[in-house]
């Protein structure tokens, strides 16, 4: 996908593709990794990029290591995440007073760098409900466009019993280096890591 190279690269931005091109010439369209990228990282996420499952585990260890996380309570609700991560002495509970909150997600929305969740990953709890501190386990087979495809991915894998609570998260910096806007008035900001598994 080279988004690797394109998160090593600092000058990459979505101004630089059409620098220099006529107004009348048709803007060109971003990869879906690039434009998430570029608007999850305005948001304020912290983005870890891995190309292994082994890569994975190495940038939670560095997590927990950042924030000395190890040995805490965690908010998690998913059993294949508490398999994955086990071994990292750490107490999985269902406490929203944890540490911080491990999940997956339903999709990473490209156009706005948001992430999107279901009563499968948070149950019925409220965003403002959950720890500050956000985990997110995503693949790259999760870039949608926009937040209807995401839905439309949502209903075609839940045709029988579609989840409630469908919300999505795009305000990942802490409130005092942020200044809440009118757009953002009300909603819950979090401190965000995101890991990216490659498997595509």
């Amino acid at each position: 996908m080279g988004l690797f190279k394109r998160l090593l690269n600092p000058r990459s931005n979505l101004s630089s593709k059409n620098d220099g091109a006529s107004k009348y010439v048709p803007k060109e369209k971003l990869p879906l990794d690039e434009k998430f990228t570029y608007y999850f990282k305005q948001n304020g996420g912290k983005f870890l990029y891995c190309i292994t499952p082994q890569e994975i585990l190495e940038a939670f260890d560095n997590i927990l290591l950042e924030n000395d996380w190890y040995e805490q309570d965690v908010f998690c609700i998913d059993p294949d995440l508490t398999a994955r991560f086990d071994g990292f002495n750490l107490n999985f509970d269902k406490k929203s007073s944890s540490k911080f909150f491990l999940s997956k997600c339903e999709s990473l929305v490209a156009n706005d760098g948001a992430i999107l969740f279901s009563s499968n990953q948070i149950k019925e709890k409220k965003m403002h409900e959950l720890p500050a501190n956000l985990v997110i386990f995503a693949t790259t087979s999760q870039f949608v466009e926009n937040i209807s495809e995401g839905m439309r991915i949502i209903k075609n894998k839940s045709k029988e019993r579609i989840p409630t609570n469908i919300t999505t998260i795009k305000d990942f910096e802490v409130e005092s280096d942020k200044e809440k806007d009118f757009m953002t008035y009300g909603s819950s900001t979090k401190n965000l890591y995101l890991l990216l598994l490659e498997d595509l």
